[in-house]
């Protein structure tokens, strides 16, 4: 049950880094529906499209975690970035299985991420945009499994809720349900309603 609390509370603090980083992206103009990267003329990143399936964080985290301490250690945000490059951002069908051709190929050291990446002009852009949203959510850290016990270190998923403990909130799944405010889009965020005062 604990497990499932910490996992829920990633998963919306997760949102609300979404909803932030749209929020960002909305005040700075409006975002065009043709393409999922759009760069300034000196190459900084207007906006990118998070749209990133369920199924391809799932698979990406089930990689890194997998695979850490082997001699390969596949990092989540650099297997997301590498199948958004390569499809325009478009994580349908076809995008858990060319993460999978990836992983495999740099877990049996037939290649390397650097090397399959190294003419994938939007490879960079896409890593720095999901390392924006998703950089420092999974990695080492130490956790108390039993109240009075001593400290364990762990490699998984560490972020947490927002909230502060103890305080109620409620929220329902708005995760990309269409906006029409300024301009139609989707929204890119979990809304977590609480009381004035509530700390965060």
């Amino acid at each position: 049950m604990e497990r499932s609390r910490r996992i829920r509370s990633a998963v919306i603090l997760e949102a609300a880094l979404l909803f932030l980083m749209g929020v960002i992206l909305w005040e700075n103009g409006k975002l065009p529906q043709k393409s999922a990267v759009e760069t300034t003329a000196d190459g900084y990143i207007k906006w990118v499209d998070f749209n990133v399936s369920y199924e391809a964080l799932s698979r990406a985290y089930e990689y890194d975690i997998g695979s850490y301490g082997e001699k390969q250690h596949l990092d989540w945000i650099d297997l997301l970035a590498y199948v958004g490059a390569k499809n325009g951002g478009d994580f349908g069908a076809g995008a858990t299985e060319d993460m999978r051709t990836a992983a495999e190929k740099i877990l049996c050291g037939e290649d390397t991420m650097e090397h399959m990446t190294a003419d994938m002009k939007m490879f960079s852009y896409y890593r720095e945009a999901y390392g924006a949203v998703l950089g420092g959510m999974v990695g080492e850290y130490e956790i108390q499994e039993k109240e009075d016990g001593s400290y364990v270190k762990k490699y998984g998923l560490k972020a947490f809720s927002p909230i502060a403990k103890g305080f109620e909130y409620s929220d329902y799944d708005d995760f990309g349900v269409s906006r029409s405010y300024g301009y139609q889009r989707q929204h890119l965020g979990h809304d977590m309603m609480g009381q004035v005062g509530t700390p965060i």
